[in-house]
């Protein structure tokens, strides 16, 4: 049975949202998902019940640091942001997805 798009998804929704907050700054969580969706063309969609608790685990661990801001439409929202240790687990989470395809690239290659 081929996995669900979420299946694969969890295992990288860390890198995902690391590497988005890096790239555009703090965001509110639907932000994070639009960005992942849009950088994607749609091929990967994020769901509340997957992003929210990773944000909140991401945040205790000291990846992320959050705060309530006021969004572009007058709501209440929690932004988040990369701290110091948020960078440095990205750089050791794109070493570790580049090392995977690699070798999932070579697999299938073998002949």
């Amino acid at each position: 049975m081929p996995p669900r798009k979420n299946d694969v998804l969890q295992g990288t929704l860390a890198l995902l949202v690391l590497k988005t907050l890096a790239a555009r700054g703090a965001l509110h969580g639907y932000a994070i998902t639009q960005h992942i969706q849009q950088a994607s063309a749609a091929l990967l969609r994020v769901e509340e019940g997957s992003l929210y608790p990773a944000l909140h685990r991401m945040e205790q661990e000291g990846l992320l640091a959050g705060s309530w801001s006021t969004t572009e439409k007058n709501r209440q929202a929690r932004v988040y942001g990369l701290t110091a240790a948020g960078r440095k687990q990205l750089a050791q989470e794109q070493e570790a997805w580049v090392r995977l395809t690699d070798g999932v690239g070579r697999v299938l290659a073998f002949a």
